[in-house]
This record gives C-alpha cells, sequence and structure tokens, in this order.
C-alpha cells in the first residue's frame, strides 16, 4: 500500500500541481482514506483514476484535500489582540504609510473580509492593502465573490454585518463592495512559488499544521524574508513556533510573532 501512495503522490502532483508530500502522510492518508472509502474505492490507483476522468471529483478532492475551513474572527480573543495591541503597534511603526497585509492560505475569504472589516470599522482613516492568496483557484473565485450563508455570519459582531454586508435573501449575506475594493485574490502556493516582500502583517493560521516539519521551516523562513525588521507574523491558536530565533523572529504575545 504504501508504494500504491507514492505513486498516487507523483501522480497528483502531475494532475494537480500539489504535493502531497509535503503533507504529514498519517494525516494525509486518513484525509484519503475516507475519500477511498465515500467512492467505494480499494486502492489509490482506482481513485486516481476517478479523478482524472471526472472533474467534479477533482475539484472535491482539491477542496478537501487542501484544508479550505475558514471562519470570520476565528477565535475571537485573538482577533481582539491584533485590534487593540497589534495595529497601534505597526500604524505607529508606518507612520502614515499605507499598510500591506498578507492573508496566506485565506479559503473562502472569511479572514481577510475580518481584517478588512476591522479595519474599516475601527481605522476607518489608515491607508491598507490586502493580498488574500490560496493554492485553490475554485475556492478563491468564492472569495471573491463574498456570499455566505447565514450560518457563517452568526458569530460577526451586528455592527459588522450592518455595516459590511448585504442581505441578499433569507439565507445568505454579500461582502459590500466598499470592503472587497481592499483585497486582491490571487493563487498561490506556499511551497513552490516565490513569496511577497515588504509585507507588514502575514496571517497564516492553522495551515502549517498539517505539513512535514520540513515544509514548516521552509515557510518560517519564507515569511520572514517577506518583511522587514519589526513586522508581524499571527498565526493560528493550534500552532507556535519553536526556536522562533533560528527563522528571525522574536515572541510577543500568544500566536504572534516579531521580525528581528
Amino acid at each position: 500500500m504504501l508504494g500504491d501512495y507514492k505513486e498516487f503522490e507523483e501522480n497528483i502532483l502531475k494532475l494537480t500541481g500539489i504535493d502531497l508530500n509535503s503533507y504529514k502522510e498519517k494525516q494525509m492518508k486518513r484525509r484519503l482514506d475516507f475519500l477511498l472509502d465515500r467512492m467505494g474505492k480499494k486502492n489509490y490507483e482506482e481513485y486516481f483514476k476517478v479523478l482524472k476522468e471526472d472533474k467534479e471529483e477533482l475539484e472535491k478532492f482539491k477542496s478537501y484535500i487542501t484544508i479550505n475551513v475558514s471562519e470570520f474572527f476565528r477565535n475571537y480573543p485573538q482577533w481582539e489582540i491584533l485590534q487593540n495591541r497589534i495595529m497601534p503597534y505597526l500604524l505607529n511603526l508606518k507612520k502614515g504609510q499605507a499598510l500591506n497585509i498578507w492573508s496566506a492560505a485565506c479559503s473562502t475569504g472569511d479572514e481577510p473580509y475580518s481584517v478588512a472589516m476591522m479595519m474599516q470599522e475601527n481605522f476607518p482613516t489608515v491607508k491598507f492593502n490586502i493580498l488574500a492568496t490560496d493554492i485553490d483557484e475554485d475556492i478563491l473565485e468564492k472569495a471573491r465573490k463574498g456570499e455566505y450563508y447565514i450560518k457563517s455570519v452568526e458569530k460577526i459582531p451586528r455592527t459588522y454585518t450592518d455595516n459590511f454586508f448585504t442581505k441578499t435573501d433569507k439565507d445568505t449575506y454579500k461582502i459590500k463592495d466598499d470592503i472587497k475594493k481592499y483585497i486582491t485574490f490571487k493563487r498561490h502556493d506556499l511551497i513552490r512559488d516565490p513569496y511577497f516582500k515588504d509585507i507588514d502583517l502575514i496571517i497564516c493560521r492553522n495551515v502549517v499544521i498539517y505539513f512535514t516539519e520540513e515544509v514548516k521551516e521552509h515557510l518560517y523562513e519564507k515569511f520572514a524574508q517577506s518583511m522587514q525588521s519589526g513586522r508581524i507574523l499571527f498565526i493560528g491558536n493550534t500552532e507556535q513556533i519553536i526556536n522562533s530565533g533560528r527563522y528571525g523572529f522574536e515572541y510577543v504575545e500568544n500566536f504572534f510573532y516579531k521580525k528581528v
């Protein structure tokens, strides 16, 4: 079965450009086994034939395997730290210049839209730009539309839904263009593509936990190279950076690290 999996990895890389070898093998196999069972397939070879011939199943596979889980203001206490401590610090550092923010692995857009709403509500005169990236182009297209079912917006502060969403029907809310204008969505592979420069705040949350240790180290090093000293990396509540100094970061608060 191991050889079967390695061949599956190689075939998926050729077909989609997604490198499964960068993910923790045990976790990835567990996710794949669920898909195989759902499709009634006995092995990876049979499942790959389906993916190669059925575009809809391939898109489902890509969405599931690239961990497209998102939520507005996920783990809200961390957003309060971002708003009340980190943002004032960064704005003082920038001294009136536009703030460059990168939401890495942004999935359906909940995260970058959360940032834009927070900025507009609390720092209305500040200039900022948000780059939101993900490996999955279909998910990015959903993010660009900015349409969400009511369940997705239930935990958002009422003032935010009133000010920044339009209710399109009884079950759906849409992000207003006044918020969309701050965000550029772009396909980006964290493992294979060049990183961006002069970023003031990188938000990459609950993503690296799925990668191997080697890939994690590569990502942290690249993130550090994307920032000048004093800039901030915001990670997820399930993550921590052990020996952050080796990557050019120092601990600031829980889930926040500063480039040194």
